[in-house]
């Protein structure tokens, strides 16, 4: 059974893979901003409840946009087994790894070729990790969402790597009495859309696939170590629920 899941997850990825995509898009990388060199899979031994790992979440614009004032990014993973690890539940009352997950806003301080789109003044949260969905039971969406108060508001420029956010994955759990398994399963990560909010509803703007083609908005965990033909990492199609009105209206 394990093995028939298996084969048609990696027949259902590898058929939504997408085209090779230049100019606007979005990155995902470990530890670093695409343009700063970060690596798209992390291996992690998985031997110790120390530390964390680090996806940095950017984008680049195809035209400029004004009176900036957040993002809105929606977030797929999909695993390699048959059902999503537990070492991958995270968030939700009773999940195996429940405060695991978190997010900044903080730009890495030797970013060089990576621009935090607010100047330090974005601040933010996940909003929801849902387990489930397009791809089923080892699938899961995150939604986070950023926001800027009205007196920093930033007109953004084409062309530019914008820091979005961190999304950081501590160790907790991963070895010895009440360790959560699955930190070995292979896992794939993908950063689908990043709605870019304006102060006017009309002129924001959502970013899909990858600004630097095909892979710069994927990423893999424990990925090189297994030929499996879903660490391709595509795109599943975007499902995006609206939940900015709240947060924007704060700053009108």
């Amino acid at each position: 059974m394990r093995a028939i899941a298996r084969s048609a997850l990696s027949l259902a990825l590898v058929l939504l893979a997408p085209a090779a995509h230049a100019g606007p898009g979005v990155n995902m990388r470990w530890s670093q901003c695409f343009g700063d060199g970060g690596t798209q899979n992390r291996d992690f031994a998985c031997n110790t409840n120390v530390g964390s790992d680090q996806l940095v979440c950017s984008f680049e614009l195809g035209s400029e946009v004004l009176q900036v004032i957040g993002q809105e990014l929606t977030i797929r993973l999909v695993a390699s087994s048959a059902t999503l690890p537990a070492w991958w539940e995270f968030r939700n009352t009773g999940a195996c790894r429940q405060f695991s997950l978190g997010m900044n806003t903080v730009v890495s301080p030797i970013a060089v070729n990576c621009t935090d789109w607010s100047n330090g003044a974005s601040a933010g949260g996940i909003g929801a990790y849902t387990v489930g969905g397009v791809f089923g039971p080892p699938s899961a969406v995150i939604k986070i969402a950023a926001a800027v108060p009205p007196e920093a508001v930033a007109h953004l420029l084409p062309g530019t790597e914008y820091f979005s956010c961190n999304i950081v994955i501590n160790h907790t759990k991963t070895v010895g009495t009440g360790a959560c398994a699955g930190c070995t399963v292979p896992v794939c990560i993908v950063l689908i859309a990043l709605k870019v909010t304006t102060l006017v509803d009309a002129n924001d703007v959502t970013l899909t696939g990858p600004a630097h083609a095909p892979d710069s908005f994927s990423a893999t965990w424990q990925g090189p170590t297994n030929p499996d033909p879903f660490l391709s990492c595509p795109r599943p199609v975007p499902t995006l629920q609206s939940t900015w009105g709240a947060v924007k209206s704060l700053y009108r």
